[in-house]
């Protein structure tokens, strides 16, 4: 067997090519020093763990002892996981779209490289041989040639290399657009998604289909500004005009579908076809933690409870299959076990019938399923019909039905878990991590459920306790790095000292009972601080809160841009062929997007005005973006319609433990207001917290739960009671 320099590496992902023929290097200053001292081309190949593909090229290519050979003597061959790196895959897939005119990028991305690290050449997957000749040749006649075009024409490969970097660095130039930031933006994005709209099926385009969840959010959004709510929802889906509808229409349609694991919870991460019946089978937890806040919102916006079940059997899923013991939530389920993609999750007839017995034809026509299968002589389980319509076929009450289904998906799902289960990537991810914490965090006060909040809080203890780079500071400390990690107990870090502001920085990862390693980017910080807010939140434990500030604070010092917006990586982050940011969201959203949603929601509890203005700055740096191309700034224009508000600051004072002001805190939280931020007080444990000012100067009245609503800091009469509450004065 093979072993190569892989094998030291914590990343799953690399781990998987550790006994590759191909002496790969990870990325980093050896890898790049012996391209240098050996004038060698590098073969840079970027993928992720669960990313079926790579596999695929892995089995045929990497694992084949002749392309090895090729490619140990022609090249210096580097492996990135993608989601550890995701600066280099940025840069490195940007790069692809420019070499290639645009072409659509994806995993494997397999680029060349002069030894100073510039590309002048990149696809991605590559067959053995010549099967999708000549668009795409087989790989080792591509190593041939890119070994003959460095040997034979060095100077005009070194030139076009430069010329793709320039190309990089002009990307991120953003022209400061002075026209003015309007609600009509976000009209008119809501108005092109309704044009890509599918009438049937939901969702937006054709297959392959993706969530697009920030446009969903957005689309919810729209729908409160314009007042968009029929009592016609089948006719205002069939015109794809009403923005609620289409949201609906959409999540129903995906929860019904094959791409929603109708047995164990959780969303695939996107459907091979228009239907939402085939997914390309891995989980990542990204998918899921944003389509989780979807659903809250949701329900919060339309009281179904079915997207409410749709989020708990999903937040069910992650705390069962992809929570560590220390809190810390896991990457992904890969798409293959055994060797086939899907085989995890499908079912043939006769195993129904054999585990099912007389309940079988129930399961059948419930799941659709067929004795030729609906996938590869295979079933794979969705709904055509609602719980109440199948109810009614069945003649059953809709509650003894909901019991017999989740009785038999429960027989099924432990069938299943006998099966070779899927591989799972063990690694936290900062980023990712908080999407998932914040997904938590909404769902537990939107349903009031504390084992929600609950973990919620635990995760973003882990990531504090874990992936935090901080000095010493009174009453706890930060965690210094691996030798940190290794010896010692880290307590969680407290509020930094005021002199210390800025100096709390963040790892990006760890791995399965591995120290934290890599620097923090954008996305980290961004997507950490907004979850901070969203737990803050649902505690009301001001600690959040003042750590929420630090981190808002190390990105104005380390990564804004005096021009507007931030750069995707720090100013003291090792130095690349660009510093580069994210100008659009892609499968999660954009750093900057994130930023601005962050600042803006501390800006209204802190009053802190550098915030707010740094927050303006991103939005008006990215305003020809929101303009041109709605579909790529999602996050952008929902981070734009909190700040065109009208956002209600909610300062509400009471005793804690008094059931009207629990009453008043479980309806305020069970309503859909995007626009908001709450914080409150019991008087009865002290002082008002000092870093929200938003609770300052403010009393109970009469000793009785009192709320006082504000704008800008400027604030009406409080109301005192159930009805400081405004949605009680319609409940009767």
């Amino acid at each position: 067997m093979f072993t190569n320099r892989l094998v030291h590496e914590s990343s799953l992902y690399l781990k998987q090519h550790a006994h590759n023929p191909v002496d790969w290097f990870p990325w980093g200053p050896e890898a790049i020093a012996r391209a240098k001292a050996e004038n060698k081309p590098i073969f840079l190949s970027i993928g992720y763990s669960a990313c079926h593909w790579c596999h695929v090229m892995e089995h045929e290519s990497f694992e084949n002892e002749a392309v090895g050979q090729l490619m140990n003597e022609h090249f210096l061959s580097i492996k990135v996981d993608r989601e550890e790196r995701p600066d280099l895959d940025q840069i490195y897939m940007t790069a692809h779209h420019l070499l290639n005119r645009g072409e659509g990028g994806g995993w494997p991305l397999s680029v060349f490289l002069t030894p100073d690290l510039k590309p002048f050449y990149a696809g991605t997957y590559f067959p053995p041989d010549d099967r999708y000749a000549p668009q795409r040749p087989s790989f080792p006649k591509l190593l041939l040639a890119a070994a003959n075009a460095w040997h034979t024409k060095p100077e005009q490969l070194a030139e076009l290399g430069g010329n793709v970097a320039e190309g990089l660095q002009s990307m991120g130039d953003l022209e400061r657009n002075e026209a003015p930031l309007t609600a009509e933006l976000i009209a008119a994005a809501a108005s092109k998604l309704k044009r890509s709209f599918d009438r049937t099926h939901g969702g937006f385009g054709y297959a392959p289909k993706f969530p697009h969840a920030m446009e969903l959010k957005l689309l919810l959004r729209q729908s409160v500004r314009a007042g968009s709510v029929s009592d016609d929802a089948n006719s205002i889906v069939a015109n794809a005009s009403g923005s609620e509808q289409l949201v609906t229409h959409t999540l129903e349609k995906m929860a019904r579908g094959g791409i929603y694991d109708q047995i164990g919870g959780g969303f695939a991460r996107y459907s091979v076809d228009a239907v939402w019946l085939v997914p390309h089978f891995e989980k990542m937890l990204y998918d899921n933690a944003l389509l989780v806040q979807v659903l809250v919102e949701a329900f919060q916006r339309t009281g179904d409870l079915y997207f409410q079940q749709i989020a708990r059997e999903t937040l069910d899923y992650v705390l069962r299959e992809m929570t560590a013991p220390s809190g810390g939530f896991y990457s992904t389920q890969d798409a293959d076990s055994e060797g086939e993609e899907g085989k995890f999750y499908v079912w043939s007839e006769a195993e129904i019938e054999t585990i099912l017995g007389s309940d079988a034809r129930f399961a059948q026509a419930v799941w659709g399923t067929s004795p030729g299968g609906n996938f590869e002589g295979h079933n794979i389980l969705c709904r055509h019909r609602s719980d109440a319509e199948d109810a009614r076929i069945q003649r059953m009450e809709l509650a003894e039905f909901q019991t017999k289904l989740k009785d038999l998906a429960k027989q099924l799902y432990d069938v299943r878990s006998k099966r070779v289960w899927p591989g799972r990537d063990e690694k936290h991810l900062t980023a990712w991590n908080a999407l998932m914490i914040a997904a938590f965090a909404q769902a537990g006060t939107a349903f009031d459920e504390p084992r929600y909040v609950r973990a919620a809080v635990a995760a973003a203890e882990f990531l504090l306790i874990n992936h935090t780079l901080a000095p010493l500071s009174p009453g706890g400390r930060g965690v210094g790095g691996e030798g940190d990690l290794n010896n010692t107990t880290p307590s969680p870090p407290t509020p930094l000292p005021p002199g210390e502001r800025g100096a709390r920085r963040l790892f990006r990862t760890s791995g399965a009972n591995q120290p934290a390693k890599l620097t923090g980017y954008l996305e980290d910080y961004a997507y950490l601080a907004d979850a901070l807010v969203s737990v803050y939140e649902a505690t009301f434990e001001a600690r959040w809160i003042d750590t929420a500030v630090e981190l808002a604070e190390a990105m104005l010092a380390h990564f804004a841009d005096p021009q507007g917006g931030f750069f995707f990586t720090a100013n003291d982050h090792e130095e690349l062929i660009v510093r580069t940011k994210d100008l659009q969201d892609g499968s999660v959203p954009s750093g900057n997007s994130m930023a601005a949603t962050a600042l803006l929601r501390l800006a209204k509890l802190t009053g802190r005005s550098d915030f707010y203005a740094a927050a303006e700055g991103t939005l008006r740096a990215y305003r020809s973006l929101l303009g041109e191309n709605p579909m790529a700034a999602g996050q952008m224009l929902n981070a734009l319609d909190f700040y065109l508000g009208p956002v209600e600051e909610y300062a509400i004072l009471g005793n804690a433990n008094d059931p009207e002001t629990v009453r008043v805190l479980k309806r305020l939280r069970g309503e859909f207001q995007p626009n908001r931020v709450i914080a409150f007080h019991d008087p009865h444990t002290g002082d008002a917290p000092a870093g929200i000012p938003l609770l300052h100067g403010k009393t109970m009245i009469d000793g009785r739960v009192s709320m006082y609503v504000c704008k800008d800091f400027a604030c009406r009469a409080p109301v005192v009671g159930f009805a400081a509450n405004p949605a009680a004065t319609n409940a009767g």
